[in-house]
């Protein structure tokens, strides 16, 4: 390093000058190309290697500045220490820090939109967005992605791992992506938490060998419609009222405790009051052409208020009978509860593309003032009709003897 400093003068600096680099002193130089174009270089050795950090273009960084900026990487070279690593160090802590506002769901909208032109189709976008908002954003959603870890990511994992292994490695597989994806942006540093190999599979077993832990709350997806056709072969009240709490998503005392008064044939809605849900709150069930259907063969044997009465006709239905009904149409060990609605939601998020909000209304859950008013008045409920007579398609193709091509999926509104 040259021994004098403040070599340069500043109304030098102001004049043309030739080609090349001009000293200022203590390391810093001022390099001019043959374009004209001016920047500043520091010039420094390190554990015997020469090298050159760039101080910035002049004049956007005045003399001034370029020579504080000199002063204190001659002090961290001093001090043993590449000021070129300790300020790409200072760079990645500043773009951490920044990314603390950066959410979960922000993270998962910016990676979305980044992969807009790779998706083979709106529905495959969609069917992500469907799958995180399920599955991921209730536990991720309030979190900086960069704060995410593998406590997180295990909490998401667990209440699906062992019921629903093809949809929790999916889901695995997406966070993964999309934390890998904010890591390269600068959101976050480390280990990503949702890996598997050398990592996750630490914790759980392989979801080849999920299969062998007996669990069956729900019918899987793709033997329902088997289970579904065998159900409508029977002619009993509890196979017809186990096929109507499946066409409408509810829960068997909901559907075992249904009234004609609260049937509006002409709209085609099933209202239940606030004391008979679970939230107490009002439910509107939009009913699909098959649901309407039962009601309609109920109503030629209607023996009193309840839409499935049991053997003593001022008395519904028992939750026991629908339960028998579904195991002899092949449902084995799962519920009535579980297929109705977990079976539901994994074919709403997994095989339709419909926003996630619509299949959660019609589950009855709780999708937030702002979303519900961010639609059109009306629209709502118009698109959850689509959504359960797409469940119907689904459930009665095999029943009516149609096949449905690999590929196909319900068709959102």
């Amino acid at each position: 390093m040259a021994r004098t400093l403040h070599n340069l003068k500043p109304i030098t600096l102001s004049r043309a000058m030739k080609p090349g680099y001009h000293g200022d002193g203590g390391g810093l130089y001022l390099q001019i190309t043959s374009a004209g174009a001016k920047s500043w270089i520091f010039r420094f050795a390190l554990a015997g290697r020469r090298r050159e950090m760039g101080v910035g273009s002049f004049p956007s960084i005045s003399l001034a500045a370029a020579r504080e900026g000199a002063t204190k990487a001659r002090a961290l070279v001093k001090a043993g220490k590449d000021p070129i690593a300790v300020r790409e160090a200072e760079r990645a802590q500043e773009r951490l820090e920044a990314a603390q506002g950066v959410l979960w769901g922000d993270a998962v909208d910016q990676f979305l939109d980044a992969h807009t032109d790779s998706w083979r189709n709106k529905k495959h976008r969609q069917q992500w967005r469907n799958t995180l908002d399920a599955y991921g954003t209730p536990t991720l959603g309030t979190l900086a992605v960069g704060s995410i870890g593998t406590p997180e990511v295990i909490k998401v994992l667990e209440p699906i791992w062992y019921t629903k292994p093809e949809t929790a490695s999916r889901v695995r597989g997406r966070v993964e992506r999309i934390l890998d994806w904010a890591k390269v942006k600068g959101f976050r540093t480390g280990e990503n938490p949702a890996r598997w190999r050398g990592h996750l599979d630490k914790i759980f077993p392989a979801k080849t060998k999920v299969r062998k832990v007996k669990h069956h709350s729900a019918v899987p997806i793709d033997d329902l419609p088997a289970v579904y056709s065998r159900l409508c072969q029977s002619k009993g009240i509890a196979a017809k009222a186990v096929r109507f709490a499946i066409l409408t998503a509810t829960r068997p005392g909901e559907t075992a405790g249904g009234l004609w008064p609260e049937v509006d044939r002409k709209n085609a809605l099933w209202t239940l009051p606030p004391e008979r849900m679970k939230a107490d709150k009002e439910h509107r069930v939009t009913l699909s052409r098959e649901a309407l259907a039962i009601l309609d063969e109920m109503a030629e044997i209607r023996s009193g208020k309840h839409l499935f009465p049991g053997h003593k006709s001022k008395r519904p239905l028992s939750l026991t009978a629908l339960s028998k009904a579904l195991g002899a149409a092949g449902g084995g060990d799962a519920t009535v509860h579980g297929t109705a609605r977990s079976t539901f939601k994994d074919w709403a998020s997994e095989r339709t593309s419909f926003p996630s909000e619509v299949s959660e209304m019609a589950l009855a859950h709780s999708i937030g003032d702002k979303v519900e008013a961010a639609y059109r008045r009306g629209e709502l409920l118009k698109k959850r009709a689509a959504l359960m007579q797409a469940w119907a398609n689904f459930l009665t193709a095999e029943s009516k003897g149609k096949v449905i091509p690999i590929g196909r999926r319900g068709r959102a509104a």
